[in-house]
């Protein structure tokens, strides 16, 4: 088993090629990397986070400096132009060996795209027969699963659950406890978007939606940073594809 934590980083793609995130406590001193593809629809490496070891780390100690090498080279060639700066032999490059930890092979079943959570804990990865798997990304176990949903894309959300307290008072202003994170599945084939609570709450919302349409997440959440300002959810937002209007997924539920 591979104990993660909230350190992570990921590199996806959309077009079924290949995607991969990592995951890792500084403190276990290793990371987990799991990858999908055409190979296996699930697979998970250890990777010790020793920088002579560590595929980070030999990334690290080769760019950082050749990166400084070249900035130096360009001070040289700037300030002494009547020097030729030598040219370095380079060098091979070492790098971290991976060990596989797990695997999910199901031919012809492949991996085709993934998102994490905001913490990192929780990814859906969904695959080439319609299956959506919610990966616990510490235990490296699929906690939850589901069918039909070919072509499906997802992201992660935060819903309004607690409204009594949202209702109470005009001026009462909703916290995070509030809100609970969500998955939101669009399915074209459908014609449809879902919204199920994580991880094994029930389906909250379903949404008709037209052919086309789109379901979108900003890198940066909108709002104040300030302290005292309200709490930011994390929204996604539905592009209608006939009309082209813009509106915001969590508010549906509101």
């Amino acid at each position: 088993m591979c104990r993660c934590s909230n350190y992570w980083s990921n590199a996806s793609t959309t077009d079924g090629s290949a995607a991969a995130f990592i995951v890792g406590q500084s403190s276990q001193r290793y990371f987990c990397a799991v990858t999908i593809g055409e190979d296996a629809v699930i697979s998970a490496f250890r990777l010790s986070e020793d920088r002579s070891r560590s595929l980070v780390g030999a990334i690290l100690s080769k760019v950082v400096p050749a990166t400084f090498s070249t900035i130096s080279s360009l001070s040289k060639m700037i300030w002494r132009s009547e020097q030729s700066p030598k040219k370095s032999e380079p060098k091979p490059q070492s790098f971290a060996r991976a060990s596989p930890l797990t695997c999910l092979k199901d031919h012809p079943r492949k991996g085709e795209r993934l998102t994490l959570s905001p913490s990192g804990s929780l990814a859906a990865i969904t695959d080439s027969l319609g299956r959506i798997l919610l990966l616990d990304t510490q235990a490296l176990v699929v906690v939850r699963l589901w069918k039909g949903y070919r072509d499906a894309s997802c992201v992660f959300m935060e819903m309004l659950v607690n409204k009594d307290a949202a209702t109470s008072s005009a001026y009462y202003a909703p916290v995070k406890s509030d809100y609970c994170l969500c998955l939101a599945i669009h399915a074209p084939r459908k014609g449809i978007i879902e919204v199920w609570q994580m991880r094994t709450g029930p389906r909250l919302l379903t949404i008709q939606c037209a052919k086309g349409s789109k379901i979108l997440q900003p890198t940066y959440r909108f709002g104040s940073s300030m302290a005292s300002s309200p709490y930011v959810p994390l929204e996604v937002f539905l592009l209608n594809g006939d009309s082209g209007q813009l509106s915001v997924l969590n508010r549906s539920l509101s």
